[in-house]
């Protein structure tokens, strides 16, 4: 489902799937982060160049993006990018928020919904990948049960989805119906005025 999140007594966040048409802002909030936080999420530091070619192919066929949203602002995302040719099937996820929105339980939603879709797709392993030092996303990944393996400075996390069911069926779609709703929601707006 669509989720809200109340960062403060002015603004709800909402958490949406992304499409390949959110390309531009998905590029424009993985430039913004801080680089603390561009560290985290890459692994190590990359270049604004680098961040504008992940961008450009990072809606294929094999991931699904999901966006926290500040009004029209992209703050945090979360990917699923399916391993197809694994068998049993596999997933590896990552999550990059602003700094201004970390703290927020933006993860933790995100890695929900993440979790469903995985499920839904007959992922039975879910793989997340972070440096040792990075506190949030391993208790993010405890939190969700995640079996935690440390070698050379990188933290391994594996998660294992329920398998599918109506409930888990229907909250993605319920979720996905949500989304094409709000994304649409301007185009709406307007022609209702």
């Amino acid at each position: 489902m669509m989720a809200f999140v109340k960062r403060n007594a002015d603004t709800d966040i909402t958490i949406r799937h992304l499409w390949p048409t959110d390309r531009a802002l998905y590029c424009a909030h993985l430039l913004r982060l801080d680089p603390e936080s561009r560290h985290s999420r890459f692994g190590g530091g990359v270049s604004d160049s680098y961040i504008r070619d992940y961008a450009e192919t990072a809606f294929g066929l094999d991931t699904l993006i999901y966006g926290a949203f500040d009004g029209s602002d992209l703050i945090a995302a979360g990917e699923l990018r399916i391993l197809f040719g694994t068998w049993p099937l596999r997933a590896e996820t990552a999550f990059s928020v602003e700094m201004l929105y970390q703290n927020h339980g933006l993860g933790d939603q995100l890695l929900t919904r993440i979790i469903t879709a995985a499920r839904n797709r007959g992922v039975t392993k879910l793989g997340m990948q972070c440096l040792s030092y990075n506190q949030r996303m391993r208790h993010l990944a405890q939190k969700h049960h995640a079996e935690l393996t440390t070698v050379a400075g990188e933290t391994e996390a594996q998660l294992v989805p329920i398998t599918l069911n109506p409930m888990s069926l229907f909250e993605e779609w319920i979720g996905e119906a949500d989304s094409a709703l709000t994304h649409l929601n301007p185009w709406i707006r307007t022609g209702l005025h």
